[in-house]
């Protein structure tokens, strides 16, 4: 299952695109898999990214910090030298904790995200439950 998104001028609940069947159901995966699930959110940014972000930026990590009080949002951050887009990385039982971050995320409200998409990670090494 991956889920798409181009991030400016298309209606967020229009412009996904999921491929439900690429993914196997939970049941399916190797029981070593199947600990806990994460869901990769790859952003793809515009060229000024980093100077037009700051009047976005608070709200953005407000929003991230508040995911990640919850539990969902694991790690977080932009990617690149030049910053070219970013990585953040959900966990939980569907994607949907990812897609509704995105959706109401003030970088992709503000056209700052061209395009995103969530991807399903299925994490082999530091993926044990808790002691």
């Amino acid at each position: 299952m991956v889920v798409r998104m181009p991030a400016s001028g298309t209606a967020p609940a229009l412009a996904c695109l999921l491929h439900w069947d690429s993914f196997p159901s939970a049941a399916a995966l190797p029981e070593r898999m199947s600990l806990v699930s994460y869901y990769a959110l790859v952003y793809h940014v515009v060229d000024d990214y980093v100077s037009r972000r700051q009047s976005f930026r608070d709200a953005h990590l407000t929003l991230a910090r508040a995911a990640h009080g919850r539990g969902e949002l694991v790690l977080a951050g932009a990617l690149g030298d030049p910053v070219d887009g970013a990585l953040l990385v959900f966990r939980g039982d569907e994607p949907s904790v990812a897609v509704d971050f995105a959706r109401h995320d003030p970088y992709v409200v503000n056209g700052l995200v061209t395009r995103w998409e969530v991807r399903p990670w299925a994490v082999v090494i530091g993926n044990e439950p808790a002691e």
